[in-house]
C-alpha cells in the first residue's frame, strides 16, 4: 500500500510536468526569447521570478526549460535502452562468438570515462536536444545491457523456454513473447532510471555551457545566473533556486516510481515462489 501510494504520488508530478512542457506556450505568460521587462527586476506580480539580465521573464523561461529537459531525458533514455536491449538480450540468448564480440564492445566503452568523452563530444555538437540526447543515450548503454545479458542467459536456462523450444518455436519467436515479456520489468525500471540520469546529465552539460545557447532548458537558466553573478547578489533566490527545485522534483518523482515499481514487481516474484 505504501509504495502505491509513493508511485502515484511520483507519476502525478510527472503527469503535470508533461502538461507543462507540452502546453508551455499557453502556460508561460511571456515569450522566454524577447525583453519583456528591465534587467535584474524582483519577482513581482507582473514577473513571478522577476527577470535576468537581459530582461527576460525567468517564470517563463522556467516553464520552457522543462520541455527540453525532459526531452533530453526521454529521447538519451530511449536510445541507451534500445542499444542495450539489442545487444544484451542478443549477446544472452544467441552466444558464442556474436556474444564475444558484443561483450568486447561493450568492454570498450565501459572503459571510455564517460563524463570527459561527453564534454568533448557536447562541444563540438550544437548542443541541441537531438544531439545531446544521442551523445547521452550512446554513452549510457554498456551497463544496462551486461544486466540484461545476464538475465537472458538466466532465462535461456529455464525449464519452460526448453520446452518450448522443444515444440518448435523458433529463437526469435520465444524471444519477442517469452523473453521479452520477462525482461519487461527490468527494462523499465532501468529506463526510468536512465531518463533521470538523462536530465541531471543535461542540466550538468547545460550548467558548463556547453549546451545550445539558445534553447532555454533548467540547466542553462543555472548556467546565465551564474555567469552573471546571481550568488553575489539576493538574485539567486528566484533565480537559481526555483530551476534546481525543479530538477530535484522531476528526479525524486521518478525515483518515486521506480521506487514503487521494483517494490510490486518484487512482491510479484515472491507471489509466484
Amino acid at each position: 500500500m505504501r509504495s502505491k501510494i509513493i508511485g502515484s504520488i511520483g507519476v502525478t508530478i510527472l503527469v503535470l510536468l508533461v502538461l507543462i512542457a507540452v502546453f508551455a506556450e499557453s502556460l508561460a505568460p511571456y515569450s522566454p526569447y524577447e525583453q519583456v521587462g528591465t534587467t535584474f527586476a524582483r519577482p513581482s506580480a507582473e514577473h513571478w521570478l522577476g527577470t535576468n539580465d537581459i530582461g527576460q521573464d525567468i517564470f517563463s523561461e522556467l516553464i520552457y526549460g522543462t520541455r527540453n529537459s525532459l526531452a533530453v531525458g526521454l529521447l538519451s533514455a530511449t536510445i541507451a535502452m534500445t542499444i542495450a536491449v539489442l545487444v544484451g538480450v542478443m549477446s544472452g540468448w544467441f552466444g558464442g562468438k556474436l556474444d564475444r564480440i558484443l561483450m568486447k564492445v561493450t568492454t570498450v566503452f565501459l572503459t571510455i570515462p564517460f563524463l570527459p568523452v561527453v564534454i568533448i563530444l557536447a562541444a563540438f555538437s550544437k548542443g541541441s536536444v537531438w544531439s545531446m540526447s544521442i551523445i547521452l543515450g550512446v554513452m549510457s548503454w554498456p551497463v544496462v545491457a551486461r544486466i540484461l545479458r545476464s538475465e537472458t542467459i538466466k532465462i535461456k536456462g529455464s525449464n519452460y523456454i526448453h520446452m518450448i523450444q522443444g515444440m518448435g518455436a523458433s529463437d526469435f519467436y520465444v524471444i519477442r513473447y517469452h523473453v521479452f515479456r520477462e525482461l519487461l520489468p527490468l527494462i523499465f525500471y532501468r529506463g526510468i532510471i536512465r531518463v533521470k540520469s538523462g536530465i541531471l546529465a543535461e542540466s550538468s552539460m547545460s550548467f558548463l555551457g556547453l549546451g545550445n545557447p539558445a534553447a532555454k532548458s533548467w540547466g542553462s537558466i543555472i548556467y546565465y545566473a551564474q555567469s552573471s553573478n546571481a550568488l553575489l547578489t539576493g538574485s539567486w533566490i528566484w533565480w537559481i533556486i526555483p530551476p534546481g527545485l525543479c530538477i530535484c522534483l522531476v528526479s525524486m518523482a521518478l525515483m518515486m516510481v521506480a521506487y514503487s515499481f521494483e517494490e510490486r514487481n518484487d512482491a510479484r516474484m515472491e507471489d509466484k515462489l
